[in-house]
């Protein structure tokens, strides 16, 4: 029998914004592999194997997922969110480039998921209506001196900007920091969306203006959505404001 992998994408984490493609990958799986909360996510079924680790073991979880494969399974890796944004995708692809041979003949299927940054601002309006981008402020994998150059030319291109991974234990002052940068490129006023565990019972969404963020409002199951320029709060009595980015630029069609 011949093994696959599967990498799984599964939302921000409501059961309803699971994709009946990644809920059909995963009940045929004879194995999950996956960090341990996004594994508590999935139901357990009978004659199904989980082999859970921790968050920054990706490499390490990502050959076990592919020498299991190998052996003839039919192997799931779920992944928070969408698998291929800052995920495990790309860290499956990591270990089949450098590692066993076999590991090219495997069959790899990448299934998509709710991404964070779209969860959050469907949560406010269209904050992604125009140009944006998606920066992970984490520093593992790159120094800080790039996210900040990084951060520098988004903002000063006008793109509304996704943060992931706005700040943890290790990493407490780097959010700040962020801020600090982005106020020297953007007005005051623009708007800042803070959205955590979108989906879940614990959900919590703000919009602050960028002079007034208070960077401790976050955790690492924080999205954060920086607008641009050009991004609008619509005032709503009674209501939670909608915050949107219009479609169109100063200059379009010159």
């Amino acid at each position: 029998m011949s093994g696959s992998l599967s990498v799984i994408g599964l939302g921000p984490g409501n059961p309803q914004t699971l994709t009946p493609e990644a809920a059909a990958a995963l009940d045929s799986a004879d194995a999950l592999y996956g960090y341990g909360p996004y594994l508590d996510r999935v139901p357990s079924r009978a004659g199904q194997t989980r082999h859970a680790s921790d968050n920054r073991e990706e490499g390490a979880r990502a050959a076990a997922a592919l020498r299991h494969a190998a052996e003839g399974a039919r192997v799931a890796m779920v992944s928070g969110g969408d698998p291929g944004v800052f995920a495990m995708a790309a860290a499956v692809c990591e270990q089949i480039e450098s590692g066993d041979a076999a590991w090219r003949q495997l069959d790899v299927a990448v299934v998509p998921g709710v991404t964070a940054m779209l969860a959050v601002a469907a949560r406010v309006g269209a904050p992604l209506g125009h140009d944006f981008c998606a920066i992970s402020l984490s520093d593992n994998l790159k120094p800080w001196e790039l996210i900040e150059r990084r951060l520098a030319a988004a903002a000063g291109a006008g793109f509304v900007i996704a943060l992931y991974n706005p700040i943890s234990r290790a990493r407490p002052w780097q959010l700040g920091k962020a801020f600090e940068l982005l106020r020297q490129h953007l007005p005051a006023s623009t708007p800042v969306i803070f959205g955590r565990a979108i989906g879940r019972p614990d959900e919590k969404v703000t919009v602050s203006p960028l002079d007034a963020v208070d960077p401790s409002a976050a955790d690492m199951a924080t999205l954060i959505i920086v607008g641009s320029a050009l991004t609008r709060v619509i005032e709503r009595p009674g209501l939670a404001p909608l915050v949107y980015t219009p479609r169109s630029a100063d200059g379009a069609g010159t």
